[in-house]
C-alpha cells in the first residue's frame, strides 16, 4: 500500500494498467479491480487506510445509481465528479514529475534569514474564555488529523466480501431449479449484510440486462425468466 499515495493514485494505476480511457471508465469493472487490490492487502495483514475504504464505498454508490432506473442524471453527475478528480490528480502528478526532473539540487539557493520586526513578542491581551475556546479548537483539530485506529475498521474488513457475480449465478440457478419463488425468499438465508447487499445488486443487474422479469402477484413479487412473462400475457389474451 506504500506504493500508492492515495485512492486516486490507485485508480489511475488500475486505469493505466488495463489501458482504459479515463473519460470512458466502466465503474463495475473498476470496482472489481479496486476491491481485488483491497482484498490482497487484507490477505497480507496490511492495515487499509480509511480514505481507500471511503473510495470503495463511493464506487459502490456510483454503480448502484447506474443500476437503478430514473437515476441517470445522478449517476452521470457522480461519474463526472470522479473523472474530474482523476484528471486533475493526473495533471498534478505529471507536473510534480516534471518539477522533479527540473530540480537537480545544484542550482538551488536559499535566502538568508531576515530579522523579524517587532521583537517577536505577542502583546495582545485576551479573555480566559477566548483562550480556552482556542485551546479546545486546536486540540480538536489535532485529534482529527490523527489516523483512525484499526479497531474502527476491523468489523468492516474482517467479514468476507460476497461478490455480485456469485449471487447472480445463485439467483439464476434457483430460478431454473424452482427453489427461488419470491423476492423475500432471496434474503431468508442471508448470513451477512454483505451477502444481502450483493443479492440486491444482483437483482438490479439481472433486471437491467433483461435476464429476468419481475411481476407482481398480490403482495408477493415473483421472478420469471426473461420472455416467460410475455408468453404468459399472450396466453391470457388468447383465452
Amino acid at each position: 500500500m506504500a506504493e500508492y499515495e492515495g485512492p486516486l493514485d490507485l485508480l489511475l494505476h488500475l486505469i493505466s494498467k488495463h489501458k482504459v480511457n479515463i473519460w470512458d471508465i466502466e465503474i463495475s469493472s473498476l470496482l472489481e479491480q479496486y476491491m481485488e487490490q483491497i482484498r490482497r492487502w487484507q490477505e497480507q495483514d496490511l492495515e487499509v487506510a480509511s480514505d481507500f475504504l471511503e473510495m470503495a464505498s463511493r464506487l459502490v454508490y456510483i454503480k448502484t445509481l447506474s443500476l437503478l432506473p430514473r437515476h441517470e442524471e445522478e449517476e452521470e453527475e457522480a461519474r463526472a465528479q470522479l473523472v474530474g478528480q482523476l484528471v486533475e490528480y493526473q495533471a498534478c502528478r505529471q507536473a510534480a514529475a516534471l518539477l522533479r526532473q527540473m530540480g537537480g539540487g545544484e542550482d538551488l539557493f536559499g535566502r538568508p534569514a531576515m530579522p523579524c520586526p517587532g521583537g517577536g513578542e505577542y502583546r495582545l491581551c485576551h479573555e480566559a474564555v477566548v483562550l480556552a475556546r482556542a485551546y479546545l479548537d486546536a486540540m480538536g483539530k489535532g485529534q482529527r488529523r490523527l489516523p483512525p485506529r484499526q479497531e474502527t475498521f476491523s468489523p468492516l474488513v474482517a467479514k468476507p466480501v460476497v461478490s455480485v457475480t456469485s449471487r447472480i449465478l445463485h439467483i439464476l440457478r434457483g430460478l431454473y431449479r424452482g427453489t427461488v419463488k419470491g423476492f423475500h425468499s432471496l434474503f431468508v438465508h442471508s448470513r451477512s449484510r454483505s451477502e444481502m447487499v450483493a443479492t440486491f445488486l444482483a437483482v438490479l443487474e439481472l433486471v437491467k440486462s433483461r435476464r429476468i422479469a419481475v411481476g407482481e402477484d398480490g403482495e408477493e413479487i415473483q421472478f420469471l425468466p426473461a420472455g416467460r412473462e410475455k408468453q404468459k400475457g399472450d396466453a391470457h389474451d388468447q383465452s
